[in-house]
């Protein structure tokens, strides 16, 4: 039990000593960036699934699907 509380110790001492946080400007710059990747991404999936058609339904297939509807099927 002894080696628990020292290693409980010795993390609390390194977070208190060793680590250095962000101050309020940095961290709200960090969330900025977070959120506009989120966005980013969030629509890069949007896409994909817009124009693959995942969710598929009996009026829309996707661009991919009509192009296959229209194009080769004839």
């Amino acid at each position: 039990m002894s080696k628990v509380s020292e290693y409980i110790n010795e993390a609390y001492s390194e977070l208190v000593t060793k680590v250095t946080w962000p101050n309020w400007k940095e961290l709200q710059d960090s969330a900025v960036i977070v959120a506009i990747a989120c966005i980013i991404f969030a629509l890069v999936v949007f896409m994909m699934d817009f124009f693959t058609g995942a969710n598929t339904t009996q009026y829309w297939k996707g661009l991919l699907g009509m192009y296959y509807e229209y194009v080769v099927k004839g």
